[in-house]
């Protein structure tokens, strides 16, 4: 239990129904504990119902969440420390979504490997609303095949029926597992292990990723066989809801997975940051670099650089070194445009510009040039004097130096 809540305090997160915050739980288990412990043995313990929200899709939409409080946050991560290793021996080594030791970049690392053996055409499934849909009686059963431990399947079914709350009102939860909780990614490995085991079955090549599962054949006619026949698999034995707009075959150039793309070089087929990727990355640091934002330039670099070093992470098994190197100079122009506005007057700019090491005379000219910022930020002068090395000062990193350094130690790794 303490493995537990070290976890749930580390990932921080929202309250719950309960108001109940991370900061105040201590205080709460050193008074309801005892006693919580032994309505869990008893299998009197009642969860109470998540909190439903809505977290904006990049693509348009949202995406429902159901946050458990905090008590019922280290309860369900104590389940998972328990039976995952549990279920692990029984998953598929084509899963590689919540798995220790299994990461985006594996699955993606599978997938070229068919591509570049010539399985060129893939059926992309979509289940529709997939954590929404979820039958509870066929999850338990499998999850009864696995752990075998009736003290552990009433809790788990509790926290499956323990309901939602939506603008203040309960509702019944007879069906699916609420995206958010700590159990939803292991109950959904065993729910779809089922489909792992059938593409098992009829030995084909596939990459799963939570819901996301995508089958690569070597032709269009397969494809079209496999996508109908796995599609029917999914709704009539799983009880799952296929979404038949979205689900398609597509070329690999022509697929988004896990926010990547793919194209084919003399080498064969790699992958890099999906354009959308890319857009959404420039939407985040134009946000972050917006000059009507009030905040300090230590605190914004900060922000900045814990935005690009976790996105180049995710993406450094990629070569985007011209994606990056556009990057940086839009940056560095935004962030002297900052600079420039919050020096504001003439004579602060003239100050500013003096410690920067700008000759006077040149500095008496260029303080005065107003407050056009696009076109300043822009001029030889400021480059030179709020250049990369001066910004690295600061403390900003530079997308392009921290690409190629994550992408060398991929490399020898």
């Amino acid at each position: 239990m303490l493995d537990a809540y070290n976890q749930v305090r580390a990932n921080k997160g929202s309250a719950g129904i309960d108001g109940l915050t991370i900061d105040e739980i201590d205080d709460y288990l050193r008074k309801h504990w005892r006693s919580t412990k032994e309505l869990i043995k008893q299998r009197k313990y009642k969860p109470q119902p998540v909190l439903r929200v809505e977290i904006p899709k990049p693509n348009g939409g949202v995406r429902q969440l159901g946050i458990p409080t905090v008590m019922d946050r280290m309860i369900q991560q104590a389940i998972v420390q328990v039976i995952s290793p549990i279920c692990e021996p029984y998953f598929s080594e084509r899963s590689y979504g919540f798995r220790p030791n299994r990461s985006c970049e594996h699955a993606v690392i599978q997938l070229l490997e068919y591509l570049n053996d010539g399985y060129e055409w893939i059926v992309d499934i979509d289940l529709e609303k997939f954590f929404d849909t979820v039958p509870q009686d066929r999850l338990m059963s499998l999850v009864h095949n696995i752990i075998q431990d009736g003290d552990t399947e009433s809790l788990i079914r509790k926290y499956l029926h323990s309901g939602v709350v939506i603008n203040g009102q309960w509702h019944k939860t007879l069906v699916g597992t609420p995206q958010g909780g700590n159990l939803s990614p292991l109950l959904s490995n065993i729910m779809l292990n089922e489909l792992d085991k059938e593409l098992d079955s009829r030995g084909l090549r596939f990459v799963r990723y939570a819901d996301d599962c995508i089958i690569t054949v070597g032709s269009e006619a397969a494809a079209k066989r496999v996508m109908h026949s796995i599609s029917r698999y999914i709704e009539k034995r799983l009880g799952l809801k296929v979404n038949m707009t979205k689900t398609k075959i597509v070329r690999p150039s022509k697929l988004k997975y896990l926010g990547f793309g793919f194209w084919k070089s003399s080498e064969g087929w790699k992958s890099r940051p999906h354009q959308d990727s890319v857009q959404s990355f420039k939407r985040k640091l134009k946000k972050l670099t917006a000059r009507k934002w009030s905040i300090d330039l230590d605190n914004r670099i900060e922000r900045l650089n814990w935005v690009i070093r976790g996105w180049i992470n995710y993406f450094s098994m990629t070569n985007m070194k011209s994606v990056m190197e556009s990057l940086d100079e839009r940056l560095r122009t935004r962030i002297r445009v900052i600079i420039w506005k919050q020096w504001k007057k003439k004579s602060r700019r003239l100050w500013g510009l003096l410690k920067l090491g700008v000759p006077k005379w040149i500095a008496d000219k260029v303080s005065g040039w107003g407050d056009h910022y696009q076109l300043v930020a822009q001029r030889s002068v400021l480059k030179r004097a709020i250049s990369k090395p001066v910004l690295a000062k600061r403390g900003l990193v530079s997308c392009l130096d921290y690409c190629l350094k994550r992408h060398a130690l991929k490399k020898v790794s």
